[in-house]
């Protein structure tokens, strides 16, 4: 599957990697005192509230792996349809604690989780399922990828809410390109009278460069690699807009062919 594939073990160097440099630059960012209670661009989130959702997330993460290592009952299983929800209630939980101990907290729940990750074996990286507050059961290694994208994607709504030009890291947004999938098949919204149809997306760029058949259904969504000149619509993405398009950060792509199939398309999920 190879180095920019998370689900592989080859992929660890490239993900630790990114989960470090993202994570540094999140503490720096957050530890300016007048930034504190700053707006971001996740919502109504201050930069206080993103850190308190990571403390909040990655501590039900040494949960899961101590159940999957058979130590004790993982989190409920709440589902993704009320995720935002409860993710709010967790990350405004820690408003009223002092900046420099819940930094301080956060950068040792954050070297604990790396020290998980890099304990894993290859077999386990492949094959251990350690269960989701969320999502149920998921191998192992999403619990890294899903640190990328809470030090990533949070830091780019840090740096949104400042109100200045900024991008994200092109290494930070190939790891993540095959998530953005995974999200999508996660979070379809699609009407039981949906009639089924198959769209294109193309990454046009990075590691993860491909063509992707989509197809969306009531029953859910399918992804496949192929081509895509015999569908009616198809949407571009560089690695970065197709990471923040389906984490609802951004609308963006490039539509070639019906507008109208494609747009159906990008508003076929519910936000998480």
């Amino acid at each position: 599957m190879g180095e920019w594939q998370f689900l592989d073990p080859a992929s660890r160097g490239n993900l630790m990697e990114a989960w470090e440099r993202e994570s540094e630059g999140m503490f720096e960012l957050a530890a300016d005192p007048d930034r504190w209670e700053a707006p971001t661009g996740a919502g109504h989130w201050e930069v206080r509230d993103v850190i308190g959702h990571l403390v909040d997330t990655t501590e039900t993460y040494f949960i899961g792996f101590d159940t999957a290592r058979g130590e004790g009952e993982g989190p409920e299983n709440l589902g993704l349809r009320d995720m935002a929800l409860n993710v709010n209630k967790g990350a405004q939980a820690f408003r009223d604690t002092p900046q420099s101990e819940l930094l301080a907290r956060l950068k040792d729940d954050r070297d604990q989780m790396m020290g998980i990750a890099a304990d894993l074996t290859d077999d386990e990286w492949s094959e251990m399922l350690v269960p989701h507050k969320y999502m149920g059961p998921l191998p192992a290694p999403f619990y890294p990828l899903f640190q990328v994208v809470d030090y990533g994607v949070h830091s780019w709504d840090i740096r949104e809410g400042t109100g200045m030009a900024h991008a994200l890291d092109a290494d930070t947004a190939d790891i993540l390109v095959p998530l953005a999938f995974i999200l999508w098949q996660s979070t379809p919204d699609a009407p039981t009278e949906t009639e089924p149809y198959t769209i294109g997306v193309e990454v046009t760029s990075g590691r993860n460069a491909g063509k992707h058949r989509v197809s969306l259904s009531p029953e859910g969504l399918t992804v496949e690699e192929g081509e895509l000149d015999d569908l009616p619509a198809v949407i571009e993405f560089d690695p970065a807009t197709i990471v923040l398009t389906s984490y609802g950060r951004m609308n963006a792509g490039t539509i070639r062919g019906d507008r109208e199939v494609a747009d159906r398309f990008l508003n076929s999920f519910f936000r998480i």
